[in-house]
């Protein structure tokens, strides 16, 4: 009898220290496997945001092509000259002349704006075609004071105010580390 007491309660035992084993073991995994998902939730988050940054920088560089079009339809502080010529070209086109009176900065709170006074002088076809040419030019620019008339000589002219979108010249500063 004996004997099969001590078998009983030696696997009884074992079984016991079997299944705390398989406790402490099955404790032990459970915390690793949430270590492993905290580490793969990280992991998910970064490549998500790597992502993202990946995409932003394909849509500044799709972008950049567009931003540099949209610039060319502003003049810069830098660019007056060039846009005079580009009016008395387009005015000496339709046979008429211009003459620019004054050249000021605009409202620059609103947005930054340069305002053009000009004279055209020609026929009454070549003065309103000049206009038009003007109006519709690749700037952003609109008309803001119109004035036609004709003098003495049947020559007809044209007062108008020009806005002109412009890119304000913005000083360098030097910052040190």
């Amino acid at each position: 009898m004996k004997s099969i007491s001590f078998h009983i309660v030696a696997w009884v035992s074992i079984c016991v220290a079997a299944l705390v084993g398989q406790g402490f073991w099955y404790a032990t995994i459970a915390r690793k496997s949430a270590t492993v998902a905290d580490l793969q939730s990280q992991i998910d988050t970064k490549a998500e945001t790597a992502s993202r940054i990946a995409s932003a920088r394909t849509a500044l560089v799709e972008i950049a092509d567009d931003e540099s079009v949209v610039q060319g339809y502003f003049v810069p502080e830098t660019g007056v000259v060039s846009f005079i010529d580009d009016l008395e070209a387009r005015a000496r086109g339709q046979k008429a002349g211009i003459k620019v009176l004054s050249v000021s900065i605009g409202d620059a709170k609103r947005k930054a704006t340069l305002v053009f006074s000009l004279t055209i002088t020609g026929t009454f076809d070549a003065v309103m075609r000049t206009i038009g040419v003007i109006e519709y030019a690749p700037y952003g620019l609109s008309i803001s004071k119109l004035s036609v008339g004709k003098d003495e000589k049947s020559i007809w002219h044209a007062n108008l105010e020009l806005l002109v979108g412009s890119i304000l010249a913005s000083p360098t500063t030097k910052t040190t580390s």
